[in-house]
């Protein structure tokens, strides 16, 4: 079983290779409360991204089921398979003059901190919701906070909040000009962009099931017009 995406399957991961001077690769493995630490305090379980673009069709749903389910049932062969696959993928941007970076955690969020340090010349970039991670990122990785408004939520967001890393927001009803004091850029265009924009908010608009959120995880354009 082929674990990376390497040719642009993931739609953020097309949009990104047209990056001329970097080679992005993901792993898209289906979500859970084992795979997503931080899901239960965001309450961003159900209305969670994976079915937003290709992630609605049965096929992908399928792919991505039987990776988690390798994942957990066998870690060591898992991690022995993604090893390799890193391996084959530095090698090829090697010969292709582009910077490898990856995406490990396309909609999951797992510490891959011990693969990560096996490759230091890759670029790992990610999205968490775990603020601790945040504060003690590797060398080779960019990291995103994911934001969600839930109240058992509240202190990680504060603690991501003290670091100069991006912070990305689900907004419905188009994106704000800013959010939580910060400007808000448009997310939906480049991951690669995202993870180098520093202290800004990440916007993303609402996708698939997330359109219809209200556990907090989605947030409501607060400059958005409402006409009676």
């Amino acid at each position: 079983m082929k674990l990376l995406d390497t040719n642009g399957a993931n739609t953020k991961i097309a949009k990104t290779n047209k990056e001329k001077t970097i080679r992005y690769a993901g792993l898209s493995l289906m979500p859970n409360a084992r795979l997503c630490a931080g899901s239960k305090a965001a309450k961003c379980l159900d209305a969670c991204l994976k079915s937003a673009g290709r992630g609605a069709f049965n096929n992908v749903a399928q792919a991505r089921q039987a990776k988690t389910e390798w994942l957990e049932s066998d870690p060591i062969g898992f991690k022995a398979q993604l090893t390799k696959e890193l391996s084959n993928f530095e090698a090829l941007c090697k010969r292709t003059n582009v910077k490898p970076v990856v995406r490990l955690n396309t909609i999951s969020d797992v510490d891959w901190s011990d693969i990560k340090k096996s490759f230091p010349s890759i670029t790992f970039v990610d999205y968490t919701k775990i603020a601790a991670r945040v504060a003690k990122m590797l060398p080779n990785e960019r990291l995103i906070f994911s934001y969600s408004g839930a109240p058992s939520y509240v202190k990680q967001v504060s603690k991501a909040l003290e670091s100069p890393v991006p912070i990305a927001v689900v907004f419905r009803g188009g994106l704000p000009s800013t959010f939580l004091g910060r400007p808000v850029i448009d997310g939906d265009v480049s991951d690669w962009d995202n993870a180098n924009a520093g202290k800004v908010i990440i916007g993303l608009r609402a996708k698939g099931k997330a359109k219809k959120d209200n556990s907090g995880f989605v947030v409501d354009n607060p400059e958005a017009l409402v006409i009676c």
